[in-house]
Formats: C-alpha cells, sequence, structure tokens
C-alpha cells in the first residue's frame, strides 16, 4: 500500500498512556500525540479541511495564493497542502515566534513576514492585520483565517473527536487541550459530548490571555491582555472557533510552568514536543489531581514537535536568561507581591479628577505614580516626576481633569516574570507595572519594590 501524495497521512495519530509524570493520579491518562502527523502538529488538520472546503466552494482556483497569519504550525500545514495542490503561501508571524518556525517555512517554499507581537489585533501592522491587507491586494489569494474559519472547528469534529472515541472505546470521561483558535479544543469536544454529554471539557489557557476571565464573567477584559512567551495558545481576541458553551473548566498555566513541563514530557516520558504540549499538560494535571478518580480517563492533546522550539525551552541558556531554569535566584512578579503581603494597596484616580486633588493624594499617601481608571479600565497612568515638568510649564494645571495630562498606562506583566524581565520594563518612561493575580486583584511594582527584591 502506499499514499498518493503526503497529505492523505494526516491523521490517525496515537494515544499514548503518561506513566512517570501521571503517577500520583487516580485514572489514566493518555496523550494524543499529534507529532505523528506529517507536518509535524495537529494543525495540519484543519489545514487540509480548510483548503478542501475553499476549493469546493469556488473560493480558491488553481494557481491561487494561501495567505495567513500564523503561530508557525498552521502555516506548515497549508505548505504541506499547498505543495500537493500548486498553491502559492505567504505566512505572518508574530515576532515572538520561534526562528524554527519561520525557518522550516521558508524551506518549504513559503513567504514569511514577520510582525510585531505587543501591538493590538486591529493594528494595521500586526500579523492579523497585514495578512488581511495582503488578501485585499493580491489577487487570486485566499486568507483562510483560522480564527474564524469554522472548517478549522470541523477538521476536528470529523477526525480528532471520532479517533479519540474509538481509540479509548468510549472509556473517555475528560478531554484536555490548549485553547487558541479553538478550533481542536472545541470541535473535538463537540463530538465526544454528543458520544457522551457527562465528558469533561478542560481548556488550558495562559496568563495574559482573555479567554478565563470571559468565561467565568461573560466580560472582555482588554487589561487581562499582556504579553506571554507561550507560543500556540491564549488569544487576546475571541476568534469564532472558540464555542465556551463547549469548554467546561479553564486551567491558567505560567509560560515557565509551561517550559518546565516541556522538557520533563522529553525527559521521563520520551515525548519531544512543543512549548504548548507542556503547558497542556500541566494544566491538564493540575486538574486531574484534583478531581479525576479511578475509573476516569483523561486524554490531552499534544499539537506539536520540539524541533519548532530548540533554541527556546530546549536551550539551557534561554531558560536561564528567562529564569525559567535556576542557575540564580529569579526573584518573580508573585514573589515581590507575596513579600508585600497586603500592603501594596493600589491607589488609583479616574480621567475625570482634578490634577489638584491627585497631586494632594499623592502626598498624603506618600507614592510617586499612580494608575488612571475608567470603567474598570487602566487607561493612563500618573507621575510626580511628569507633574512636575507639567506644573513648572503651566501653574494652573491643577485645574485641569486627569484625562487631559496623564501618560500612558502602566503595562500589565505576568506573575512568573523574573527580576531581569522586570526591570527591563521599568524605566524613565515607565516607573510602574501591574499585575493581576489568580484571584483579579491588581497590584503594582515600582522601581523601589525592585531594588528592595535585589538587596534581599
Amino acid at each position: 500500500m502506499y499514499y498518493n501524495s503526503l497529505i492523505e497521512t494526516i491523521g490517525n495519530t496515537p494515544l499514548v498512556k503518561l506513566n512517570r509524570l501521571a503517577k500520583d493520579i487516580k485514572g489514566t491518562v493518555l496523550v494524543k500525540v499529534e507529532y505523528f502527523n506529517p507536518g509535524n502538529s495537529m494543525k495540519d488538520r484543519m489545514a487540509l479541511k480548510m483548503i478542501e472546503d475553499a476549493e469546493k466552494a469556488g473560493i480558491l482556483k488553481p494557481g491561487g495564493t494561501i495567505i495567513e497569519g500564523t503561530s508557525g504550525n498552521t502555516g506548515m500545514g497549508l505548505a504541506l497542502v499547498a505543495i500537493a495542490k500548486g498553491y502559492k503561501c505567504i505566512f505572518t508571524l508574530a515576532d515572538k515566534q520561534s526562528q524554527e518556525k519561520i525557518d522550516i517555512l521558508r524551506a518549504m517554499g513559503a513567504e514569511v513576514i514577520v510582525c510585531p507581537t505587543n501591538v493590538a489585533p486591529e493594528d494595521p501592522r500586526s500579523y492579523y492585520s497585514v495578512a488581511k491587507k495582503l488578501n485585499q491586494d493580491i489577487p487570486n489569494s485566499f486568507y483562510p483565517n483560522q480564527y474564524d474559519n469554522m472548517s478549522n472547528t470541523a477538521a476536528h469534529y470529523e477526525t480528532t473527536g471520532p479517533e479519540i472515541w474509538d481509540q479509548t472505546e468510549g472509556k473517555i470521561t475528560h478531554y484536555a487541550a490548549g485553547v487558541g483558535t479553538g478550533g481542536s479544543m472545541c470541535g473535538t469536544a463537540k463530538y465526544l459530548k454528543e458520544q457522551n454529554p457527562n465528558v469533561v471539557s478542560v481548556g488550558i489557557d495562559t496568563y495574559g490571555s482573555v479567554f478565563q476571565k470571559y468565561k467565568e464573567t461573560g466580560v472582555f477584559d482588554e487589561n487581562e491582555i499582556y504579553p506571554y512567551m507561550t507560543e500556540g495558545i491564549g488569544e487576546d481576541i475571541l476568534p469564532k472557533n472558540v464555542d465556551f458553551s463547549l469548554i467546561d473548566n479553564f486551567v491558567k498555566v505560567t509560560d515557565k510552568d509551561g517550559a518546565i513541563m516541556t522538557r520533563r514530557l522529553a525527559r521521563e516520558e520520551g515525548l519531544f514536543v512543543g512549548w504548548s504540549c507542556g503547558s497542556a499538560v500541566h494544566g491538564a494535571l493540575e486538574y486531574a489531581r484534583e478531581n479525576l478518580k479511578e475509573d476516569d480517563m483523561m486524554v490531552i492533546i499534544l499539537p506539536d514537535h520540539g524541533t519548532r522550539y530548540l533554541a527556546k525551552v530546549y536551550n539551557d541558556n534561554w531558560m536561564k536568561d528567562h529564569g525559567f531554569l535556576e542557575s540564580r535566584d529569579f526573584a518573580t512578579a508573585k514573589d515581590i507581591i507575596t513579600r508585600k503581603n497586603g500592603s501594596d494597596k493600589l491607589y488609583t484616580v479616574s480621567k475625570s479628577d482634578k490634577i489638584g486633588q491627585v497631586i494632594k493624594m499623592l502626598n498624603k499617601e506618600g507614592i510617586d505614580q499612580v494608575p488612571v481608571v475608567e470603567n474598570n479600565h487602566f487607561v493612563g497612568s500618573i507621575s510626580t516626576a511628569k507633574l512636575l515638568e507639567k506644573l513648572i510649564e503651566d501653574p494652573e494645571i491643577r485645574e485641569k481633569e486627569v484625562g487631559e495630562v496623564m501618560d500612558n498606562p502602566m503595562p500589565f506583566v505576568a506573575m512568573d516574570n523574573t527580576l531581569d524581565v522586570l526591570s527591563s520594563m521599568i524605566n524613565k518612561d515607565n516607573k510602574a507595572v501591574l499585575v493581576r493575580d489568580q484571584a483579579h486583584e491588581v497590584h503594582i511594582i515600582t522601581q523601589h519594590d525592585l531594588l528592595m527584591a535585589m538587596s534581599n
């Protein structure tokens, strides 16, 4: 038996039991190893489905160009399909993606455009916007848009879900996966829940993403959004493929915990997988310790292969530089907040407050900077240094409202960001950062806090 092309080998990936990592957990924990797909990731499934559906709909014609914003793996899947079917490819990636992903896509004949990470999705420089603009400008091009293209969900409903159901002989009780575009999580969960409504779905999110807060409150909170390093999970948008009714629980995982678990999967289970795989396993096992019973069976999706992350999570120097390997004592934002023991009350002002009132408050409380809040959103900041400059220029500024003179908002950081990362973000233009804990309380970290942490 032989295959007519590589894309015919997509799917039917193995289910493997976790042994060492799950030895303290009741029940059985299995992983679906998606790097057995020809493009080494689960994204091959939906890449093929999106292209075939576009062909059937007459949207993609022979000789056309596929244009997509990707974190790398979808691009690889689309590149394989394009080679088999004779299309050209242009991919936009955020600059946080590993160099290996960029190099692999170029090796497969794709044009790659790298875009800045820390811009809003609607910013014309974002990898979403650049892909959309290219699609508008290039004739006979197709923009799959994996985030909102429901063929993404359909691919996993038609393949991943049935495979897991058959491989577990219908014994699966819990399904866990990282949530990014939402297709693998929701398409698979939809199929499994149709077979057994009692199957529990656990979505793995990352700090800096909006998903968990939106699931729990129904509020899209922009204050939840801040830069994170984990690739492939979490979002600062709500993709149409994320059906929150199909996700029973969310577990957030830090960059550090995901990276360390990724390396443990390789060393303790022989599974050489990507960063989001470590995040999925860490979060799923955290949930399983509290919730799984002896007869339960959990399946965790492992989306991709470790070759994409050789320069990052599998590089000791990179891990040490980011405080993920303890070559020295790296304090974190969480450590700083814990040491304050509740003494870091967050004072805020509103845009409509008078500058004179703010000056009195700063003097009374003995603080140097304060966030500006409007409708529970952090929209700006005020510092004594900048106020002094403006008072010298215009003494009448006391009667103006905060909104007229405020500076940019203080950035949010992750709880596991280390001192070296925090110190790089606090500078002459930005005197403090904000961090949101697991109870959604906001704390402030100042230059003084960093000095205290470094001297201990």
